[in-house]
């Protein structure tokens, strides 16, 4: 009997150290899982940065793409206000009237061209002079009648497409 009693005294103590060490088991695994779910949170929250992050720059690229790409065609279309403004010009001194009509049909379609991309002359004639759209060449003094500070004379022409201005006009002020 002494064996038994014993054993039953034994048993209550091996039970609780039993039950300690399987408390502290558990609370290690569940300490485990809780690291292993704060960092699964850390890597889906750096995740969706990336994700977000790498949508924002291809936006921009693109962005900057159609912007590049716009300002090329605004550089072809101004690299041809010469030939217009020498086909002005050919138009003047034309003395045949055919030769007149021909010039007039290919300024025609040049200024076209120019209305198809969506490019406006600036005409600041009698107008106050406006720094935006002109740059002064020459300043005149103010004749009877006149203002100061209106554009006399446009030497160039302006143009401009949208707010943008492609070609400044060159114009003659009234001081």
């Amino acid at each position: 009997m002494e064996n038994e009693e014993m054993k039953e005294t034994v048993a209550p103590e091996t039970e609780e150290k039993a039950t300690k060490e399987k408390k502290k088991s558990n609370k290690k695994w569940q300490e485990e899982i809780d690291k292993a779910q704060a960092e699964a949170e850390e890597s889906k929250r750096k995740w969706y940065a990336v994700t977000a992050e790498y949508e924002n720059y291809r936006r921009r690229t693109q962005n900057q793409a159609a912007q590049r790409y716009q300002e090329g065609r605004n550089d072809v279309i101004a690299a041809l206000f010469p030939i217009g403004d020498n086909l002005e010009r050919a138009l003047l001194s034309c003395a045949d009237e055919n030769t007149k009509q021909g010039v007039e049909m290919v300024l025609a379609s040049f200024k076209k061209v120019l209305e198809s991309e969506g490019v406006e002359e600036i005409n600041p004639l009698g107008q106050p002079f406006d720094a935006t759209y002109a740059e002064a060449i020459m300043a005149t003094p103010v004749g009877e009648g006149e203002e100061s500070g209106i554009v006399k004379q446009v030497y160039v022409k302006g143009y401009k497409k949208g707010e943008k201005v492609l070609r400044y006009a060159q114009v003659i002020v009234t001081q």
